[in-house]
C-alpha cells in the first residue's frame, strides 16, 4: 500500500483545485456567449427566467463539465506541472529520492476521480439534465425537431413489420399502416389500414378503414373488412418521436434496450444510439491518458517555457478530439463497428503516452 504524504496531498490539491477553476471559468464564459445568442428566442417565445435558470442553464452545466473535462484535465496538468518544473520543484522531488513513478501517484489518483466523477455523470446525472434541458431547447429555442414522418418501416417482433407511408405528429395520426405478419419467408398475414391513431386510453392504435388478408389456408386467402379495429402491438408512440436528441436523454439501461430494439427492428437511428453508449464509456478514460501525456511533456524544462509546453499540450488535445470525431464517422461509413471505432482514439494515444512517460522517466 502506498502511504500518503504531503507531496501527494500538495499535487493533488494543486491539480484538483485548478482543473475545477479553470473549468468553471470556461463554463461561465459560454454561458455568457450561449445567452447572448439566444436570448431573442428567450424574449419572442416569452421563456420565463426561472425555467431558463433552472430548466436550461442549471441542467446544461453538467453537459459541459463532460464535454470539457479531458480538455482542461490535459491544460490542468501541463499548466502547473510546467510551473513546479519552472521552479525546480520537480528537480527537488527527485533528488529527495522520490522516483518519477512515485510522483505520478497523486497525478493518476485524481485522474482517476475525475474519470470516475465523469464517469457516474455520463451514466446519471446528464441523461436526465438533458431530458429538461432538450424539452426546453424544444418548447422555446428549436420548436421543429426533426423526426422521420414518412415511409417508416419496422420489425416491430419477430416474424411481424409494420409500414407507414406518413406520420402527423400533431395529431398523432400514422397513414396508410400496413402490419404484415410471416412465418419465415412466407406471409401469413396482412392487416392495411386507411389511417390509425395513438389512443392512450388502452396504450394502443385504433385502426379505421381497416382490411385484413389471411393467408394460412394454402394459396388461398381470406378477406375481412372492419370499419374500426383497436390493436395493441409492439410499436408505442414514443418509438416515432426518437431522433438523434433522443438517446442523450436516456439512462444507461434504457438506451440498452433502445439498441436492442432498434437493431431487431433494423433501424438506422440504432448508429446514433450504439455512438452514444460507446462514448459515455470512452470518455471518462481519456482523462487518465490525458495526465500521463501531459506529466510527461511538462515535467522537465524547456527553452521555450511554460507557454511552449501549454501550446504542445493543446495541440494534442484536440488532436484527440479531432481523432474522436473521426472515429464517428468510421462507424457512419460502416467501417468500423462502434466498439472498435470508438475506443481507437484511445488505444492511439494511450501508445502515445506510453512512449512519452517512457522518455520522460529517462
Amino acid at each position: 500500500m502506498v502511504e500518503i504524504k504531503k507531496i501527494d496531498l500538495y499535487i493533488a490539491k494543486k491539480f484538483i483545485a485548478s482543473f475545477f477553476l479553470s473549468l468553471l471559468l470556461i463554463i461561465v464564459v459560454i454561458i455568457i456567449f450561449d445567452l447572448s445568442e439566444k436570448i431573442d428566442y428567450f424574449v419572442k417565445n416569452e421563456a420565463p427566467v426561472k425555467e431558463v435558470i433552472f430548466n436550461y442553464y442549471f441542467n446544461y452545466i453538467p453537459y459541459l463539465v463532460n464535454m470539457f473535462a479531458s480538455l482542461f484535465v490535459f491544460i490542468t496538468v501541463i499548466f502547473f506541472t510546467s510551473r513546479m518544473a519552472a521552479n525546480s520543484e520537480i528537480i527537488a522531488i527527485l533528488s529527495c529520492g522520490v522516483s518519477f513513478h512515485r510522483m505520478m501517484v497523486p497525478y493518476i489518483a485524481s485522474a482517476i476521480l475525475i474519470a470516475l466523477l465523469s464517469l457516474g455523470l455520463n451514466l446519471y446525472i446528464i441523461p436526465k439534465s438533458n431530458a429538461t434541458r432538450i424539452e426546453f431547447e424544444t418548447k422555446y429555442i428549436k420548436r421543429h425537431n426533426a423526426y422521420n414522418t414518412n415511409n417508416i418501416h419496422f420489425q416491430i417482433s419477430p416474424g411481424q413489420f409494420v409500414y407507414i407511408e406518413s406520420f402527423s405528429r400533431w395529431n398523432n395520426t400514422a397513414y396508410h399502416f400496413t402490419i404484415e405478419d410471416f412465418d419465415g419467408h412466407r406471409l401469413r398475414r396482412k392487416v392495411s389500414a386507411e389511417n390509425a391513431v395513438w389512443d392512450t386510453t388502452f396504450d394502443g392504435w385504433t385502426l379505421r378503414r381497416v382490411f385484413i388478408r389471411d393467408y394460412s389456408e394454402g394459396l388461398s386467402d381470406r378477406l375481412e373488412f372492419h370499419d374500426q379495429l383497436d390493436t395493441v402491438i409492439a410499436l408505442q408512440l414514443k418509438d416515432l418521436f426518437n431522433n438523434e436528441k433522443t438517446v442523450e436523454t436516456l439512462s444507461i439501461r434504457n438506451l440498452n434496450d433502445l439498441i436492442a430494439r432498434q437493431k431487431m427492428r433494423g433501424d438506422a437511428n440504432v448508429l446514433y444510439a450504439t455512438i452514444e453508449q460507446q462514448r459515455r464509456l470512452t470518455m471518462p478514460f481519456s482523462a487518465i491518458i490525458m495526465t500521463i501525456i501531459g506529466v510527461s511533456l511538462s515535467a522537465r524544462r524547456r527553452r521555450g517555457g511554460i507557454g511552449w509546453n501549454i501550446g504542445i499540450g493543446i495541440g494534442l488535445a484536440f488532436t484527440y478530439i479531432f481523432f474522436l470525431r473521426m472515429s464517428e464517422m468510421f462507424v457512419w461509413t460502416d467501417t468500423l463497428p462502434p466498439g472498435i471505432a470508438l475506443w481507437l482514439p484511445n488505444v492511439l494515444f494511450t501508445i502515445i503516452a506510453a512512449i512519452l512517460y517512457k522518455h520522460a522517466c529517462k
